[in-house]
């Protein structure tokens, strides 16, 4: 069907093309991750004895995670220095693009197919306007890679478990929002011996390594930064901050975090809410989890259940979260993109909605960032940000309503624990033959 695989291919490039060109033309440094951050990174940890810190000369070989505690697990130091295979002809902020738009390719052709499902059709072209709407940040951070994973770990949870659980985990090691997919699929998928194998290879893999090179002491050490933030401004969670600073009430802020390179927002009580969010997130997305569990074991179908699952567990850790980075909203890419592959005519109103939410991200980053990061931020930019943030939580009710609404008693439910643990339903007792 080259009539329908030929335009998208094109599209794809296009779109590529575009939002590439754009990190260089829009304000606030879209791109400022890549060539402040990662390629310092990178640069200086492939070359031993320079401190990554300052990239000066050094007695002493350093990398982030592994000598020093570092915010992003392990693994997202691949996709970093897999760039320098480009950056010697382009240099390292077009590397990026490169390695964002092959890692991509690769799930974009897979998820198209040969053309003939118009399911995935649909979900290819969702995609493409995804990337457009929100713009250069959905390619010039570390999420971007992470996205093509968790749509090829969906697209083969079904029929190959094991290796859906390596791509999953894999990005789970450089950004950890994936394991809500490799979680909803622990709750769906009957072989589940297969996801959890996957899943202990991978960070056997990732973890002996970085033991075996000293780095035992940091190993997890990007999840206990993570819960010790303040509230990042764009979390819907610092709405109320947002306003109560924009309006000049005392005690209510917008101030520069340098160990976090972020922009944070704090007001009366805010570290009571700091303390309370993460179990809040954390409880939500186990409460949504048992729905799941309790769907399974009266009878959902993988096809009904795991998509909504999905896109709950991502929306939830982004909703809740008192980290909200724009770049986090790709995070909802990847279930709607299964949604729609599995059953196109139920998901056009979640595609719609993440359009939406797509856009106004990229309105307020990086086009209104500027009136968002003074002390007292203009009212108009907290609007758009704030908008957004409702949708985003909006996003997250209904797609809990439609877990709960999953319809139940269309296959047979597992018949004990240990189809529960395997996947293998027990054999049907045996009847003497008579002599």
């Amino acid at each position: 069907m080259l009539r329908r695989v030929v335009p998208l291919l094109i599209a794809f490039v296009a779109v590529h093309v575009v939002v590439g060109v754009l990190g260089y033309q829009q304000p606030n440094e879209p791109m400022g991750d890549v060539y402040l951050v990662y390629e310092p990174w990178s640069r200086c940890a492939l070359f031993g004895g320079i401190d990554v810190t300052s990239c000066t000369r050094s007695d002493t070989w350093q990398w982030p995670g592994i000598t020093e505690k570092w915010i992003y697990p392990q693994l997202a130091f691949l996709p970093m220095t897999f760039a320098w295979l480009f950056a010697w002809a382009v240099g390292y902020t077009p590397a990026w693009a490169i390695t964002v738009a092959l890692f991509n390719l690769i799930a974009f052709v897979v998820l198209v197919g040969a053309g003939r499902s118009r399911g995935r059709v649909l979900a290819a072209w969702f995609w493409l306007a995804a990337i457009l709407l929100i713009g250069p940040v959905g390619i010039y951070r570390i999420d971007g890679i992470t996205v093509p994973f968790a749509i090829l770990g969906g697209i083969w949870m079904l029929r190959r478990p094991f290796l859906a659980s390596v791509l999953l985990s894999v990005s789970v090691w450089m950004k950890v929002w994936p394991a809500a997919i490799l979680a909803a699929g622990l709750v769906v998928v009957r072989r589940r011996l297969a996801l959890v194998w996957g899943a202990v290879a991978v960070s056997l893999a990732t973890i002996i390594p970085v033991v075996a090179l000293g780095g035992a002491p940091f190993v997890f050490g990007f999840v206990g930064d993570q819960t010790s933030r303040g509230i990042q401004m764009e979390a819907p969670v610092g709405g109320l901050y947002m306003f109560l600073a924009a309006f000049y009430v005392p005690g209510s802020e917008v101030y520069y975090d340098g160990d976090v390179l972020t922009f944070q927002v704090t007001g009366p009580g805010a570290d009571a809410v700091i303390a309370a969010m993460t179990p809040i997130m954390l409880l939500t997305m186990v409460a949504v989890a048992a729905v799941g569990v309790w769907k399974l074991r009266h009878g959902a179908t993988f096809l009904s259940l795991f998509p909504p699952l999905s896109l709950a567990l991502v929306t939830a850790f982004i909703a809740l979260n008192k980290v909200g980075s724009p770049q986090y909203y790709v995070w909802l890419f990847a279930p709607v993109v299964l949604g729609l592959l599995l059953d196109r005519r139920r998901w056009f109103g979640f595609a719609a909605l993440t359009l939406v939410i797509s856009g106004l991200t990229q309105w307020m980053y990086p086009l209104l960032y500027d009136g968002l990061m003074a002390t007292h931020p203009n009212p108009f930019p907290v609007v758009v940000l704030e908008v957004r943030n409702l949708l985003a939580l909006v996003l997250l009710v209904w797609a809990i309503v439609r877990v709960v609404r999953v319809p139940v008693g269309r296959v047979r439910p597992p018949a004990g624990l240990r189809e529960i643990v395997t996947g293998r339903r027990p054999l049907p007792p045996r009847v003497p033959s008579g002599r």
